[in-house]
Order: structure tokens, then sequence, then C-alpha cells
């Protein structure tokens, strides 16, 4: 497989690039960081130039562009944020990914050309305080009235749960731990008795927003419906297994962003008169940081790739972020590490790659669950 980056891919790069030094870098971060602030505006122009719906097809306004462009402009973005780089990825993997793959063509109509242009924020919410991994599990409830639906229950770490403009949510329609017992529906906020709740205080990844959402007796029309009735846990799997080369590729934009700030400083710091990457100790951590982020990349564009030709990747896809998402924490703990006490400041960059890194194996299935996939998979 050849996966030298196309001109399209440059392109993406070089635009992301520009886009950063004009509207993220380098103090708004921090200041987003400190503040916990969801930056809506910057979403807006991100929407402009097509990362909103990098994968959603032209004919809704899209940018129509393919999974190796994806990971491209993920892990670009999350080289100089992994927190916006995170929303991007929530908004076009899970949000408008569930509509693209699952909607019919009124709701794609409906909804794709206002979430792939950012004039509408997408959520989507599948986990529960109870219910983490144990989706099957879940609690929030939605029962048939008429022609509508009722939803009751809460959905929690909801990636722009507060700020999001419409929700895909897979609630419970049939019976508990039977998996063609939950639908998937469409909410749009301003729904009655669909409300945030609360706002999460992180660790990282601190300027993409999480919260809470609380549906009490919220109504919904009945062609809020997404696909058939009871197969909102089979569309959500098949959903996530996309979302997972999203987190790959986020992972791996956070450990190349920690990695090249670490080399930078390694040849201009200067101990015992000669720069530290001079010195073996540092120079064995960059090399095994290179090597880690290079596998993880192949991983990733394999899984990718794969998606693109529409063929299984389940196993691809949660060995890359599996593995990917463990690089990230690996990498930006050594960047930390080569930095010394300035990494341990928020005067330099690698202390946020330290903390927004972790949340890549934990998200969209922690590093546990992928290993139960891939030990699944490949011992079928």
């Amino acid at each position: 497989m050849n996966f030298q980056s196309t001109e399209m891919q440059q392109q993406i790069a070089q635009m992301i690039r520009d886009f950063g030094k004009a509207h993220l870098q380098p103090h708004n971060i921090l200041e987003w960081d400190e503040s916990q602030t969801f930056p809506v505006e910057v979403f807006k122009k991100m929407g402009e130039l097509g990362l909103m719906g990098v994968l959603v097809p032209e004919q809704y306004n899209g940018a129509g562009q393919s999974y190796l462009e994806y990971v491209t402009a993920i892990s670009e973005v999350a080289k100089i944020c992994g927190a916006i780089g995170l929303s991007m990825a929530a908004h076009n993997s899970l949000c408008t990914g569930h509509i693209l793959q699952f909607g019919n063509d009124a709701q794609k109509q409906k909804y794709l050309p206002k979430l792939a242009t950012a004039e509408f924020i997408g959520a989507w919410g599948l986990t529960e305080p109870n219910t983490g991994s144990d989706a099957m599990n879940m609690k929030c409830v939605a029962k048939k009235d008429g022609n509508d639906w009722v939803i009751n229950g809460t959905k929690c770490w909801i990636t722009h749960g507060k700020s999001g403009d419409v929700a895909v949510v897979i609630a419970r329609t049939g019976e508990v731990r039977d998996s063609h017992g939950m639908s998937a529906f469409i909410v749009e906020k301003g729904t009655p008795g669909f409300s945030a709740g609360k706002k999460e205080n992180k660790l990282g990844m601190r300027a993409s927003e999480t919260a809470e959402m609380i549906f009490d007796n919220c109504r919904i029309p009945a062609e809020n419906l997404l696909g058939k009735e009871g197969d909102g846990f089979i569309q959500a799997m098949k959903v996530l297994d996309g979302g997972r080369i999203s987190i790959a590729a986020l992972a791996l934009g956070i450990a190349k962003g920690a990695y090249e700030a670490a080399k930078k400083y390694a040849t201009e710091r200067y101990q015992f008169d000669q720069p530290i990457a001079s010195f073996q100790g540092i120079s064995f951590k960059l090399a095994d940081m290179a090597t880690q982020i290079e596998a993880a990349e192949l991983l990733t564009l394999q899984a990718a790739d794969m998606k693109n030709r529409g063929v299984k990747m389940t196993k691809e896809a949660a060995i890359a972020k599996y593995y990917a998402s463990e690089v990230a924490v690996s990498v930006a703990n050594e960047a930390v590490q080569i930095f010394g006490g300035y990494g341990y400041t928020k005067d330099f960059p690698v202390e946020k790659f330290y903390r927004d890194a972790k949340l890549c194996t934990i998200g969209e299935g922690t590093s546990e669950i992928q290993k139960i996939v891939i030990a699944r998979e490949a011992l079928k």
C-alpha cells in the first residue's frame, strides 16, 4: 500500500497550518484551556473551510473527501490543539457521520448541509452515568406515543452536550441487553424537555465542551427516528468503527505535536556546552518517539484505507485507536521529560499535549475495550 501524501492531503495540511496561525495560536489556545471556553466561532470558520463536513458529499455542502484526507485534517488540527481536534472529530464522525451513514434522504437534506458548514454543531449521545462500556444496559428510554416518540433519561460525557444544535441520541426502545432493543433519534436544541446538565471540569481537552444531556418527557416526531426501530445499537457500533479512526488520527496529531516540540527544544537547549539532543539519553527518547509515531500513522492509514474501500475494518480500527492513543500518552510523557522543569509549566506546549493525550485512551472505547474487540475479531 502506498500511503504517500497526495497533493490534496498536502493542501489540507497547509490550509490547517495557516488557519492555526491566524485563529488558534498561541494565546487563544491557552486562554480557552484555562477558562474551559468552547470557541464556537472558530468552528464556524472551520465550517467555511470544509473541515466540519470533510466526509460529507458535495451535494450536501460537504468537502466530499475520503478517510485519508480526514485523517490528515484531524491530525493536523490536533498537532496545534487536541481539544479543537477532538470537537472537530466528534462533530464529523459521530453526529454528522451517523446521519450520513443511516439517515434517509429527507434527514440528510435537512441536517447535513447545516452540519457540514457548522451552521449546526453536532452532538452524539450513547454513554450514560451508569452505562459507559456497558451500553446495552442503558436506562434512557424512548416510548412510542401516537406519531411521536417520548424520551426520558440522561446522557453524560457528551461532546457539545450543551452547545450542540442537533444531537443523535441512542435510547432504549425494547428490552435491556437486547442488541435490537435500542433506537437512534435526531433531537434538535430547543425541543421541549431537552436540556443540558452539568458541564464537566476536565484534566485536558478543556476547550472541547463535555456536558450532560437531560431528557424529561422530550417529545419528537416519528420522522426523527434514524433507520429502523431497534437498529440503534447496531448503528452505533458501526459509527464507532469510523470514530476510532478519528481518535487514532487525533492521538497521532497530539503525538506529532509533542514530538516536534521536544525535538526542537532538544536542539536548542544547551547543557554542558552542547545541545541536549547530542546526549544519548535524549536522542534515544526521540528515536523511540519517532518509531512509535511512524507505526501509529501506518496503522491509522491502513484502517482509513480499508474504510474507504468498504472493507470490514473493525479489528484494524480498534488496533489503530488502541496503539495510537497509547503512543500519544507515551510520547507526550517523554516530551515533558525532555523539557524537564520547563515541561511542567504552561509556558511551553508539552504540558497541554500531556493532559490532552490521556483522553484518547478513554473516549470512544477505552484501551481495555479495544483489546476486547481486537481479541474477539482475532479469535473468530
